[in-house]
């Protein structure tokens, strides 16, 4: 089977976040936090995995979150298009005690902000969003934009090292 135009799109897209980029990620979504009081903060890529979150996620089922939330984004999306629009890039949803406001960050991840109606407001949670938003996507940009490391996995001394290595484990046979 021929992989489709969009599946070849989203794979040039795709991100690797290593240790550090994480580290950068989860120090602006800390500092995030601490401006909006929200409870908890979930990076989400778009077809449904948990990036990373920082906060409280007591009694939370993340994966379950993250899932439903890229639904809800594909589903938005839909309506957006039907409206004449090319997508939605915020959605809140909001309870007696708990909402959650979610917005796109690039066209990879969305950004899943859980917040206690008492604690904070949605004013101050969209406040606070487009300056995490514009950051992360400055975060996203290096990463996207960082090249590849090169790595010779047949070099010359390869198979020298990885004889040394199988003489360590097994001895001179």
């Amino acid at each position: 089977m021929r992989p489709s135009e969009t599946d070849q799109k989203l794979r040039k897209q795709r991100l690797v976040f290593y240790e550090d980029d994480i580290e950068r990620i989860n120090k602006a979504l800390e500092n995030y936090q601490n401006l909006s009081r929200s409870r908890c903060n979930m990076l989400i890529d778009v077809e449904g995995h948990p990036v990373t979150q920082v906060g409280s996620t007591d009694g939370i089922d993340l994966e379950t979150i993250a899932a439903l939330v890229a639904a809800s984004f594909a589903a938005t999306k839909q309506v957006a298009k039907i409206l004449g629009e090319n997508e939605f890039t915020s959605l809140t949803h909001q309870g007696k005690h708990e909402s959650i406001q979610l917005s796109l960050v690039g066209n990879r991840t969305i950004l899943a902000t859980i917040f206690d109606s008492e604690e904070t407001t949605i004013g101050m949670v969209m406040f606070y969003t487009k300056e995490l938003v514009e950051k992360l996507q400055s975060i996203f940009e290096g990463i996207q934009n960082r090249k590849a490391p090169e790595r010779d996995l047949f070099n010359e001394n390869a198979l020298g090292d990885l004889d040394n290595v199988l003489d360590d484990m097994f001895g001179d046979v």
